[in-house]
């Protein structure tokens, strides 16, 4: 007698935020067909509602302060996964503030773009809250496909669609690594599910499936996050995108890549550290190094940021290779300040563009200064950040980053971590001169401020000011998110 079928217990709660956001995705999608071209605006603030209530759910399930596993231990839920989603959900919800006056003046102002934003981000949610690595490849491809899209959503632009079928290409190449590195765990392991792998890798060190999948796996995340040599998309699809999706890439994507990325490393081969640890050496100091040296001679400043996101993945690097409680935290937290300063800035890069005339080169900027008060202000407050200049959220980021390299012994990583910092210091400090200390070199006209762009803006400038002048609550926080982890 064949015993009786029972039905796998399937609990919603766990995935309740994502389900939120594309219940709102679907929702944008219906009004897009009966809203006029005039009103679709409305489909932004549509979608910040969705989001606002995502974050809600979020923020509900982190006091619960428990750990629950769903859908067969494929995905799990604890303070780490709801700290990235609400990173995740803020930096989509700036993103769309950003969006919603921007897209209209480029003609781009179409339904779809809000739902494939929401897409994307229920993809890095899914990646953050994988326990299994069949579930971060359906995140990474969820997002992956929906930014695509994004990067050639100006049609009409030739450096639109060439930014979107290199973005393509490369990242489709990416994904078969990462897939290839997931096949060789699974053939070395018997298993996808983190918990089993990192039982079974003890017994298995010196198995060559399971350093090959190591290395594959290296490459995969690699090019999501920018690492060198893995990183030479970066600059051409910043450029070539629209400026929120460039922003959105260059905070999302890398949070999501990252915290994949952290979870698979640091609990299922953690055994395996001496042997990544040094790959992870190399790839740091390169990452930084090439970023820094290269942004330096960048006239354009979505190029600038582009080279200064692959530095900035070489910073966070520096405290995975370390390790250590002290190092994890610091990443959270440096990866929160990172998007809040790096949004903000392209949030100005925007405001002082326009369509047919964008003005992203760095002279562009001359005269800003005295002429654009709130708008130079707040871009300053975010190149001193980026740059890590006191007491902005973008030292205190980069100061836990390097005292956790220095306690675990990696001294002289931090050392060339500290003077990439200053090298940095000089092409940021560009953008600020010439507002500050040059003569304009042409007539920029009037700049439109949205009340979105506006609140977008003091958003991210208060948090860069907050989190560097009070940052033991940022601190607590990512200490707690971690504190279930099995590293």
């Amino acid at each position: 007698m064949m015993p009786p079928i029972v039905a796998p217990v399937i609990n919603l709660k766990v995935i309740l935020p994502e389900l939120v956001m594309v219940i709102t995705a679907l929702v944008v999608l219906l009004f897009d067909l009966v809203l006029s071209k005039d009103k679709k605006s409305l489909l932004g603030y549509l979608s910040l509602l969705g989001l606002a209530i995502s974050l809600i759910v979020s923020i509900g399930m982190w006091k619960e302060g428990i750990s629950t596993y769903a859908f067969n231990m494929m995905i799990v839920v604890d303070r780490f996964t709801l700290l990235f989603n609400a990173l995740f959900i803020v930096a989509t919800l700036i993103t769309i503030l950003i969006s919603i006056n921007y897209i209209r003046e480029e003609g781009i102002n179409y339904g779809e773009y809000y739902t494939l934003i929401l897409i994307a981000a229920v993809g890095m949610m899914l990646m953050a809250k994988a326990n299994d690595l069949i579930i971060v490849f359906l995140g990474l491809e969820t997002l992956s496909i929906s930014i695509y899209v994004l990067v050639g959503f100006l049609r009409t632009n030739l450096k639109s669609n060439e930014a979107s079928l290199k973005y393509f290409l490369l990242g489709a190449f990416s994904s078969a690594f990462l897939l290839y590195g997931m096949a060789f765990v699974y053939g070395a392991t018997g298993s996808t599910k983190l918990p089993e792998i990192a039982k079974q890798v003890p017994y298995i060190l010196s198995n060559p499936l399971l350093l090959a999948a190591v290395g594959f796996l290296i490459v995969g995340f690699g090019f999501k996050v920018a690492l060198v040599p893995f990183h030479m998309w970066t600059p051409d699809v910043y450029e070539g995108a629209p400026t929120s999706i460039t922003a959105f890439m260059s905070v999302g994507v890398k949070a999501a890549a990252f915290s994949a990325f952290l979870r698979v490393f640091l609990s299922s081969f953690l055994p395996l550290r001496p042997d990544w640890t040094m790959i992870l050496w190399i790839l740091a100091v390169l990452t930084m190094t090439l970023g820094n040296v290269i942004a330096l001679s960048q006239d354009n400043i979505k190029r600038m940021l582009a080279y200064s996101s692959i530095a900035h993945a070489g910073y966070i690097l520096v405290a995975m290779t370390a390790g250590g409680d002290l190092a994890t935290t610091s990443i959270i937290f440096y990866l929160m300040a990172y998007t809040l300063m790096n949004l903000g800035a392209f949030a100005v890069v925007i405001v002082y563009g326009k369509k047919g005339e964008e003005n992203i080169l760095v002279s562009d900027y001359a005269g800003a200064g005295f002429k654009y008060p709130f708008l130079s202000v707040a871009m300053a407050i975010f190149m001193f950040s980026l740059a890590g200049i006191p007491p902005l959220a973008g030292f205190i980021g980069k100061f836990y980053i390097f005292s956790a390299a220095v306690k675990q012994g990696f001294i002289w990583l931090a050392i060339i971590g500290v003077l990439n910092s200053l090298v940095a210091v000089y092409y940021y400090l560009r953008v600020i001169v010439a507002m500050y200390m040059k003569e304009p070199v042409k007539e920029v006209g009037h700049l439109s401020f949205s009340i979105p762009m506006v609140v977008a803006l003091l958003i991210t400038t208060f948090f860069t000011l907050h989190m560097g002048i009070l940052p033991s609550g940022y601190l607590n926080i990512a200490k707690k998110s971690i504190a279930m982890l099995v590293w």
